[in-house]
This record gives structure tokens, sequence and C-alpha cells, in this order.
């Protein structure tokens, strides 16, 4: 799949989290933890991808290092940003994440945040 069908696709389930999140009574007006997930098994192409997307201006957590069923190794990082489930805003780091990860040949995974109660009036 090329980047431009990655981010269609990504739009497309963009979509789908927010309208289940809200379907779900998440505050539609909170501020969410956006984490969006990256793996490779080659760390240094990991890293690159994790100093673009702090350029980017993303908070970065430390990569994790996994064994898989089969045996072999994949290391895995968050890109962060905290704001409200605007799909403009989704869709445009999202894009900008695929990019960087299509350029150092590493996996974009998706995003994922956490259901956020509504405030009581």
């Amino acid at each position: 799949m090329n980047k431009e069908q990655l981010i269609a696709e990504q739009q497309m389930e963009t979509r789908e989290i927010v309208q289940a999140l809200l379907d779900d009574g998440s505050d539609p007006q909170a501020t969410y933890n956006i984490e969006h997930h990256f793996a490779c098994a080659d760390f240094d192409a990991l890293e690159k991808v994790a100093v673009d997307a702090f350029k980017a201006g993303f908070a970065v957590d430390d990569a994790e290092e996994l064994e898989l069923d089969d045996g072999s190794t994949a290391y895995c990082f968050s890109a962060m940003a905290e704001h409200g489930l605007e799909i403009e805003r989704l869709d445009k780091d999202c894009a900008t994440l695929i990019e960087l990860a299509s350029k150092h040949h590493v996996l974009y995974d998706g995003w994922g945040t956490h259901f956020v109660e509504p405030t009581k009036q």
C-alpha cells in the first residue's frame, strides 16, 4: 500500500474512532492525550522517526523492545499530542506522521486515546 492509500485508510479509521468515543459518551469538549504508534525491526530507523516526530512538535516516549511470537525483535514507541477530537487536526497529524514513517521505512500503526468522562454541570 502506498502512503496516499495509508493516509486515506487512516482518515476512515480516525472517523470511526472518534465516532465510537462519542457514541460511548466520551466528553466531546475534553482535551485528549492522542498517542500515535510506530513499530520497526530496525532500531536506528525507529529512532530517526522519533527525532523527526519530536521536531514536528510531538512528545515522544522511549522506545520499547518486544520479542515477537516468532522469536524476532521489534521496537516501538509513541508520539503524543494533547488536543480535542478535531477530525481536521487528527487527519493532519496522521498524514504528517505517516509521511515520516514512510520516509524511514517504519510502520505507522495508528493512534489511540482514552475515554474521558463528561464533566457534571
